[in-house]
């Protein structure tokens, strides 16, 4: 009895095997993507995690944006953390300097908007081993008291939070990791070589103003490379977001834990991802080389209530402290002068405020199941790429040449001949049956699984937002249920041994144009991000060497053809030797005459065929030719039995190489586009309620699902109808559920945006929610100060949330203001010459009802007669941050309190229409001077705004966060969530 090989290419094997390899690879990643590790028992010196949850417990209270009291509340708790922490170890100033920040204003513009900030940063500088020279230098002169190569090291987290959110994960958690890297670094025997500075800005949830407040220090000038903590969700790992190049990638490779992919980068670098953090600030303005790294998910979460200690944990504490803490100490323990700028002074462009912390090289870089981390230069894949694309056709052609000499090459092979071409009989191979089956059934699967793609669209669209998985399981199993139907089919009809490798050479192709692709994406638009198609080309272009690799194994075709002839020598051997030759199942044409016939009139004069008369001249042409063919055919060909139906040659192919060629493919196809997929689906899954296409998240997910599963194709033919038939009852069972279920729950709640306008002048106060067309509008029809009053619903003003609809009511009056006792100077024109008094506001007294929204905010204009200019004086009560929008476009502006900066441009080239103002201090006036061309009328608004919903100032909030529908949850769409303004016009 015949051993049976587990390794076959049999059904048994191959579905085994396959469905393990996968199965287990799937189960990883997404073990990897949903787990986060456990914090460790002991922690290094200088780390205490009790301390750490108890920081983020006291900071996340309350709401705390920079427009709230509870904003001064963090950071004096802030301050009271550093100054003990150095009182306790007994630093010295000139070790450790404190800089409580109430001096650094900056004014600068971001498009068609204009912005005045005074920062309340929190800084601390541990000055590093190496460093001998002074921290401060007048930010207006080239910083040349210190030395090029003498750089630092900045780790940034603003301990500001949204109005609508507590933001322990945005940004709390970033802001203890500062905290508990003060306590590590000064150690004695942890502390760094590089300076090290510590950051906690305030401002960065508005237009990242407090990074822009660090800027106008001089001590920015110290660090060249930084590491910068943030937020986008609430919890989870923290994941590297983007990176600035190669060499400070390096560094974050050791952490423990690593976990993300280049992918993120390429979406902030190209403009696909909306948000931005600091590292904007600090790369792109600041010129420092570092780090972006963030939690990222779930984004319904992100800027909502449920942004809280609660739903984050310890574990995600430490996942982020631990990036951040081996990644900092990483770059300050690098003396060398990789981080600075060594060009000769000659070489160098002019002083323009950056620091001159050198250029490194765009990098490729991904984890491996949240343990290894891999990074490498651009430039490395784009030649890798090249090198691949080069090679692997030559090497491809090279083994043909070899199979061809070799008389091995079955492939498109119809028939082999005994001896020459013009035999009259020869030997079907069917070398060209299953050509071109892979492409006919890869496009039928992937055109239904992009079916089902546009069906949810059409259906119910937004059942990605809370069922992903869901979503991912539909398309999955019904692109393998569609494939393995019309291969097994294929198969049924007219098996080949072939299948396997034509196959493979159709993946070599599509891949071999993917990476193509990439590599002009790679050398054109510094597109990292395609890294995965080199592997996976490599990948099929291995298992495809196997298969070439395989042949070699079969007999020659001259042989093959020869053990036809020797078996029809033998009695009764004809009909079992030859089933796949000629028209009959013997193989030989029915009207050839028998070997032993009888001669008759009609015989030939030299009796015999061609094979007869070469039989008796066969050893002179084996003599005469050295022909090895005739030799190997002169001795009994010995075939295996082949697969059940397949050609008779295969009998002799290694059963064993498809499972090399499976762990070759799947591996390398599952863990980096598995990764992929999970990361684009944690990016994406819950964007459709900021207005994204879901259309565009659909056909991503179809794309990367065939991606995924086309490494089955050569091997799918072997399964049964088991796993296949399953998988189809899952694709149908999917679908129902996708196309009839509620697409939101209470694990996954659509957010929604509040705003509360109130014109000043006339009373009218507007409350509103944008949201989702078809949801929002019932959500505000529920709201009880709703009930009875016609919706407005239009398009939101704010671009960014135009696909929205925004429904307005008249909602509960806001108590944002305490009841005024002093005089008003409302809106009024005097002349520019004129100068004003200083507004003087009473000091604030209890909150009272009796205060009219006309009491808010006051202004004043005073204009020049002879010029397009104006100053205007701005003040609110109980705030410290203040709007001018204007109708037409202003030219120039000055604020007192800004300083020139080389680095910031106060008004675009375009001009401004909006001029946002913030104080540190409370109910504080602005004095701001603007001009214009053009006509001289000039018109627009004064707005104040109000973000503090800690002490029920905002009845219209309190009672959207109280009636919303479970599946429901508010967040804000602007800097306030009251917005109180006056109209002028000069």
């Amino acid at each position: 009895m015949a051993r049976l090989n587990p390794f076959s290419f049999t059904p048994g094997p191959v579905i085994f095997f396959t469905s393990a390899v996968y199965v287990a690879l799937f189960a990883a990643l997404l073990t990897v993507h949903l787990r986060v590790p456990d914090y460790p028992s002991s922690t290094p010196n200088g780390i205490n995690l009790t301390q750490t949850w108890g920081d983020l417990e006291s900071i996340t209270r309350r709401f705390h944006p920079y427009n709230s009291r509870a904003n001064d509340d963090v950071r004096g708790y802030l301050l009271s953390r550093v100054e003990h922490v150095i009182k306790s170890k007994k630093l010295s100033s000139d070790k450790v300097e404190i800089i409580d920040d109430n001096i650094s204003n900056a004014t600068f513009s971001s498009g068609s908007t204009s912005v005045y900030f005074e920062g309340t940063n929190i800084i601390i500088a541990i000055r590093g081993s190496e460093d001998d020279e002074p921290f401060h230098s007048p930010l207006s002169t080239p910083p040349g008291e210190r030395r090029p190569n003498n750089g630092g090291v900045l780790v940034n987290a603003h301990y500001d939070s949204v109005s609508s959110g507590y933001g322990a994960t945005d940004d709390g958690v970033g802001v203890v990791t500062i905290l508990q890297l003060l306590s590590y670094f000064t150690e004695e025997r942890n502390w760094p070589k590089r300076t090290i500075i510590l950051l906690l800005n305030n401002g960065e949830e508005d237009f990242l103003n407090g990074a822009k407040a660090f800027m106008r220090h001089p001590i920015s000038q110290i660090p060249h490379t930084f590491v910068n903590l943030e937020g986008a969700g609430a919890g989870g790992r923290a994941t590297l977001f983007r990176s600035t190049d190669t060499e400070v990638t390096r560094y974050y490779r050791k952490t423990a834990h690593p976990f993300g992919t280049v992918v993120s980068g390429d979406g902030f670098k190209k403009g696909l991802i909306r948000s931005e953090t600091d590292y904007r600030v600090f790369h792109g303005e600041l010129g420092l080389r570092g780090l972006d790294i963030a939690f990222m998910e779930p984004r319904a979460r992100y800027h909502t209530v449920e942004d809280s200690t609660r739903e984050t944990s310890l574990n995600s504490v430490w996942h982020m402290l631990s990036a951040a803490l081996t990644s900092t100490s990483g770059l300050a323990s690098d003396t060398s002068e990789k981080f600075s700028d060594t060009r000769d002074d000659r070489d160098r462009e002019p002083y323009n405020g950056k620091v001159s912390a050198g250029s490194g090289t765009d990098a490729v870089w991904f984890d491996l199941f949240g343990k290894v981390f891999v990074v490498f230069q651009l430039h490395t894949l784009f030649a890798l790429s090249v090198t691949m694309l080069v090679a692997a056709p030559l090497a491809l052609i090279a083994l043909t040449f070899g199979l061809s000499k070799a008389n091995k090459n079955y492939l498109f092979a119809r028939k082999a001949y005994l001896f020459s071409s013009d035999d009259d009989q020869p030997v079907y191979l069917y070398g060209w049956r299953g050509f071109f089956r892979f492409p006919i059934i890869f496009g039928i699967a992937t055109a239904v699984v992009i079916a089902l793609a546009y069906l949810m669209v059409k259906i119910n669209p937004l059942i990605v937002y809370s069922s992903p998985y869901a979503v991912w399981s539909m398309m999955l199993s019904a692109w393998f249920a569609v494939a393995w139907f019309f291969s097994r089919g294929a198969t049924a009809m007219r098996p080949s041994a072939l299948q396997r490798m034509y196959a493979l050479i159709w993946l070599f192709a599509g891949s071999f144009t993917l990476l193509a692709f990439v590599t002009v994406l790679t050398n054109n638009y510094q597109v990292a991000g395609g890294y995965f198609a080199l592997f996976y080309f490599a990948g099929i272009f291995s298992a495809l060497i196997l298969s070439y690799i395989e042949l070699f194994f079969a007999p020659s075709k001259t042989a093959y053809a020869r053990h036809f002839e020797a078996d029809s020598s033998r009695p009764n051997s004809e009909s079992a030797s030859r089933p796949l030759t000629g028209s009959t199942s013997a193989g030989r044409s029915d009207d050839r005459p028998p070997v032993d016939d009888d001669a008759t009139e009609t015989t030939s004069l030299l009796r015999g065929d061609r094979r007869s008369f070469a039989r008796y001249s066969g050893g002179r042409e084996s003599t005469d030719e050295g022909n090895g063919d005739h030799a190997e055919g002169s001795r009994p060909l010995e075939l295996k039995q082949p697969y059940p139906g397949e050609q008779e040659w295969s009998g002799k192919l290694p059963g064993w190489i498809w499972f090399l060629q499976l762990l070759l493919l799947a591996p390398i196809v599952i863990i980096l586009i598995g990764q992929i997929a999970l990361l684009l689906t944690s990016a994406l899954y819950q964007t459709p309620a900021d207005g994204n296409s879901t259309l565009y998240i659909y056909i991503a997910f179809a794309l990367l699902a065939t991606l995924l599963l086309a490494p089955v194709g050569p091997f799918i033919h072997r399964f049964t109808y088991h796993i296949p038939t399953f998988l189809f009852l899952v694709c149908i069972a999917t679908v129902i559920y996708n196309l009839v279920a509620f697409p939101f729950s209470r694990e996954h709640r659509l957010k929604v945006y509040f705003v509360q306008q109130v014109d000043c002048d006339t009373g009218i106060n507007t409350v509103s929610l944008t949201g989702l067309d078809g949801y929002i509008q019932s959500i505000v029809a529920d709201l009880p100060s709703a009930q009875g009053q016609q919706l407005n619903c239009t398009t939101p003003e704010i671009a960014t949330r135009k696909e929205l609809r925004t429904c307005a009511w008249e909602g509960l009056p806001a108590n944002v203001v305490p009841k005024a006792t002093h005089k008003t100077f409302g809106k009024r024109s005097i002349p520019f010459s004129r100068p004003e008094k200083p507004l003087k506001l009473n000091s604030l007294s209890p909150y009272s009802n009796k205060t009219t929204a006309n009491d808010w905010l006051d202004f004043s204009v005073a204009k020049s007669n002879k010029t397009n200019k104006v100053a205007i004086r701005v003040a609110g009560q109980n705030t410290r941050a203040c709007r001018i929008t204007f109708d037409s476009p202003i030219s120039d502006l000055a604020i007192a309190g800004g300083v020139s900066d080389p680095r910031f441009n106060p008004v675009s080239d375009t001009g401004t229409r909006e001029i946002r103002l913030w104080h540190r201090e409370w109910s504080q006036p602005w004095d701001v001077s603007v001009s214009w061309v053009g006509e001289s009328k000039l018109s627009g608004k004064v707005i104040c705004l109000w973000s503090d919903a800690n002490t029920g100032q905002i009845p219209a909030f309190d009672e959207v966060q109280h009636y919303l529908p479970v599946w429901a949850i508010p967040s804000k769409i602007s800097d306030g969530l009251v917005e109180g303004f006056k109209r002028f016009e000069i």
